[in-house]
């Protein structure tokens, strides 16, 4: 039953893999056999030693996904059939205050370039009949309306949909997308509702769990989603909340 969840002989690209959920999940997958292109804006070389040093297989890559355009040219006979959309800003201010500049910072990379890089990705699988994995990083606000992040609320309410097309579109072609949708993960994106004890104690207050998620609670869930077990589930956009949603 083992091979079930294997991804030996799997090659896969995750974004925004330099530091917190991006890096969990790229060790996760390495953990399970795959080789990991760790991508972001930033380098990715402390997740890549973590992974080597642990015997798994991988490599950094630069890109900047500030231009939404810069995944396109990655999968091109390069191999890959796992892509794992984590890369994402947030930006915080009361609506009435929100600017435009925040809105298109927060809008093209957290939706613009998920949906053109994953075009990217699925065009290279369809055009050489391979299957393959999309996996793309969500939030309770694909759900929820939030408060003071009205583009990022609305990047995430997109994802969810883009999630649902494209695994209506390429089902045929054996090709899973799904997303994940993170409950309060302790993370640099958390940091300023953390360091506040007001919202910190009303967020741990309504989570049954009684504690913030880590990073690694979410890596598991993204391995088994690229896994041979999951080759029936898709268009799935799944909790990892700590009971969050249920409350």
């Amino acid at each position: 039953m083992a091979g079930l969840f294997s991804l030996d002989g799997r090659k896969a690209l995750v974004t925004g893999a330099n530091t917190g959920i991006g890096r969990a999940i790229a060790t996760a997958l390495a953990g399970q056999g795959a080789h990991v292109v760790c991508a972001g804006r930033r380098s990715c070389d402390e997740t890549v030693a973590e992974i080597a040093a642990a015997g798994g297989a991988a490599e950094s890559l630069k890109l900047d996904f500030a231009d939404p355009m810069a995944g396109r040219d990655v999968f091109e006979g390069a191999g890959f059939d796992i892509l794992v959309n984590n890369a994402g800003i947030i930006r915080r201010a009361d609506s009435v205050d929100f600017t435009e500049a925040d809105w298109d910072d927060v809008v093209d990379i957290n939706m613009k370039a998920v949906f053109f890089t994953t075009q990217a990705f699925g065009r290279e699988l369809i055009a050489r009949g391979r299957p393959g994995a999309v996996i793309s990083i969500a939030s309770l606000l694909s759900f929820q309306g939030g408060i003071r992040v009205p583009s990022y609320t609305a990047s995430k309410h997109g994802v969810a949909g883009l999630t649902k097309i494209l695994a209506n579109e390429w089902a045929k072609h054996a090709i899973t997308v799904n997303a994940v949708a993170p409950g309060y993960i302790a993370t640099a994106n958390t940091q300023a509702l953390r360091e506040d004890p007001e919202r910190a104690r009303a967020i741990l207050d309504r989570i049954p769990a009684g504690r913030w998620g880590a990073p690694e609670d979410i890596g598991g869930t993204v391995a088994f989603l690229c896994s041979p077990a999951a080759t029936y589930l898709t268009g799935a956009v799944i909790n990892v909340d700590g009971g969050w949603m249920a409350r």
